[in-house]
């Protein structure tokens, strides 16, 4: 889409959230006929609503259907609302497009674009590629699922800049038109089922980071991943693939080095971050980066220092020869078999969340290093149940910050101690930020009472 496709027409704006404000306020300098609709009412001393109240943006607290009909041209709908929201079902009967915050701020960007989703490893994957860009002299601005609207940044980019963006497979539903020049899907698993109902759907919504993309542009894909031939077979880009157990790919690890292109980089013992997961991470970055023009140079420095993301298998610091990591962002199976498979010294496992119906008995083969396990959150039955049956000392409490002193308590030299729900947060927490930084926090208090 262009800018020019939201001058002077009629757009709601579906949710108040931090990309919801930003869409509203870049819809407003493009010349559109703004209405804002809420599920609450709106602070009145909000500074963005006064704002665009001063700017002639309705604003109605409320997402009653009854105030959007034929005459609105576009729904901008926030990510996390549901298709089969009232509201949003009316737009689909009235044939009003519904797109997300992301295809209007990119209607005004003329840079370079480069687009990362998948199901786990985004994050990490994305600050790899901004860190390696940035080491380069690479002017580079992160937006998108990262945490920035995309809104709130577009505006002050040229063409001369490259706009990384992680994606979810929410906001990629809202965008018709992308075409990142280089894109890259760093794995798919059956996630966000709840909300796309079907695998498929959701295969198809991470399909549309490629759908619009050309013989010009790039497509990197995970080969171990099971929609790898068929992403392959259908986009038009060009595509590249890393692999953490093949050799044969432009970036790979091989006799303990990483290299490009039969060059080596760097010995792997130089690189700090941990975990096959993170070697994975590490190969779709530095495909992105060498496309993207990074000299070795920079690739290295930013592999000899990147300690990872906050909450996901992230190194916090060691205290009596333990190593303590927070895995907070570890909301699936998945994650959290990664996250043990990383570490080959007893482990003290903190496990358990929001109860979703998992099968936690897939995580039995990945507790081979597990010392002690300890339970929380409402799955923490089923925690309790899976140690038994591995044959681990279990100890279960009510959450993560009682479990840290329990954590520290069962520590010995040489040990870690490692949070990895494999659940969500809700049941305890409104995010999986809020329950790893209560984790830490009490595992810095439980440390400094032992030092007084």
């Amino acid at each position: 889409m262009q800018a020019t496709d939201f001058k002077n027409k009629k757009v709601m704006v579906f949710g108040w959230a931090r990309s919801g404000k930003a869409a509203a306020q870049l819809l407003t300098k493009l010349g559109s006929q703004v209405t804002v609709v809420n599920g609450d009412e709106f602070d009145a001393q909000d500074a963005t609503y006064r704002a665009l109240l001063a700017a002639d943006v309705a604003l109605i607290g409320t997402d009653n259907s009854e105030t959007l009909d034929s005459t609105y041209d576009y729904l901008i709908k926030n990510p996390g609302i549901n298709y089969d929201h009232p509201l949003v079902q009316k737009a689909e009967k009235l044939n009003i497009p519904i797109l997300t915050e992301v295809e209007v701020a990119l209607s005004t960007f003329k840079g370079r674009l480069i687009a990362v989703t998948g199901s786990n490893g985004k994050t990490t994957t994305t600050s790899l590629i901004r860190d390696m860009l940035k080491a380069d002299g690479q002017n580079v601005i992160t937006a998108g699922n990262i945490g920035v609207p995309v809104s709130e940044v577009v505006f002050d980019l040229t063409q001369e800049d490259t706009l990384l963006l992680e994606l979810s497979s929410f906001q990629l539903l809202g965008l018709p038109d992308i075409q990142p020049d280089i894109a890259l899907i760093t794995n798919i698993f059956s996630n966000h089922l709840d909300y796309h109902k079907t695998r498929a759907n959701y295969v198809a919504a991470k399909f549309r980071i490629t759908r619009n993309q050309n013989a010009n542009q790039y497509l990197i894909l995970n080969a171990e991943g099971q929609d790898t031939e068929k992403f392959k077979n259908e986009t038009e880009a060009q595509v590249l693939e890393f692999s953490r157990t093949k050799q044969h790919f432009p970036v790979a690890f091989s006799d303990d080095n990483l290299i490009i292109t039969d060059e080596i980089v760097m010995p792997t013992k130089d690189i700090k971050l941990v975990g096959p997961h993170n070697q994975e991470n590490i190969l779709a970055a530095v495909t992105v980066a060498n496309l993207a023009g990074v000299s070795r140079l920079a690739i290295r420095e930013v592999l000899k220092t990147f300690s990872g993301v906050a909450h996901r298998l992230q190194y916090l610091f060691t205290a009596g020869d333990v190593k303590y990591y927070n895995d907070s962002k570890a909301t699936d199976i998945e994650a959290t078999q990664t996250a043990l498979d990383s570490f080959d010294c007893p482990t003290i496992w903190i496990g358990g969340g929001l109860e979703r119906g998992d099968n936690l008995e897939r995580l039995l083969p990945n507790l081979k290093n597990v010392k002690a396990v300890i339970a929380v959150g409402e799955t923490q039955q089923k925690i309790v149940t899976l140690a038994r049956e591995a044959g681990k000392p279990v100890i279960a409490v009510t959450d993560v910050e009682h479990a840290a002193p329990v954590a520290v308590q069962l520590a010995s030299p040489g040990d870690v101690v490692l949070l990895s729900p494999a659940q969500a947060s809700w049941d305890q927490y409104s995010s999986f930020e809020e329950r790893g930084d209560n984790f830490v926090a009490s595992l810095k208090e439980t440390l400094n009472s032992r030092e007084d």
